[in-house]
């Protein structure tokens, strides 16, 4: 299937709208517990039942309005499914927090053992949204690496020692903000490397 352009707006309410609604449903349920079947199930866990499916027909419908969907889009959906419905399954809300550790931990063991290889696993993925120079591209990658690895860690202490609600408001809004403030923080290689590459054509 080729890859089509979309509207912006609509793209980005298809990535970002789950996580909102997912956010807004729980500030809404957070304290309520609900008996489904004789067992008695919380707020988050009724509200990450109803992420699964909204993250599958998001999903979806990227899918088939792109044409494409990224290596990290369908790692995500996989975890989500899998993280998510063994938190349903087993009303065991630590699952579905530890989504976001191992989301980062394969990011970063990805692309560090493309560092390994002496390759860089980011410019496969990014070199059309950013033309850079291999060495940009190899020390970005080594930035990107550590920065997964440490917020894997990150939201490791946050879940295990704060609580569910700070959690949440952690993973919509805290985890967001760090990739974003990192890629500005990052203006250093894209001016070095990004004018040499357009010097070399």
């Amino acid at each position: 299937m080729a890859a089509r352009e979309i509207n912006p707006m609509l793209k980005s309410a298809l990535e970002l709208g789950p996580v909102l609604a997912f956010f807004v449903a729980y500030l809404w349920l957070k304290d309520e517990v609900f008996t489904i079947g004789g067992r008695e199930y919380s707020g988050f866990i009724l509200v990450t039942a109803g992420f699964i499916p909204l993250m599958i027909v998001t999903t979806g419908l990227l899918w088939k309005l792109t044409g494409k969907l990224s290596r990290m889009q369908a790692v995500t959906l996989v975890l989500v499914v899998v993280f998510g419905g063994l938190s349903v399954w087993l009303n065991d809300d630590r699952f579905f927090k530890m989504k976001p550790t191992i989301i980062y931990l394969i990011f970063a063991g990805l692309l560090g053992f493309g560092l390994l290889r002496g390759q860089s696993y980011l410019q496969h993925v990014m070199d059309e949204m950013m033309p850079l120079a291999p060495e940009g591209w190899m020390k970005l990658t080594r930035r990107l690496c550590l920065f997964f690895f440490g917020l894997a860690v990150l939201n490791e202490v946050i879940w295990r020692s704060m609580s569910t609600e700070s959690w949440v408001w952690f993973k919509t809004f805290g985890l967001t903000a760090a990739v974003f403030l990192f890629f500005i923080f990052q203006g250093d290689i894209f001016r070095k490397y990004g004018e040499q590459e357009q010097e070399g054509e």
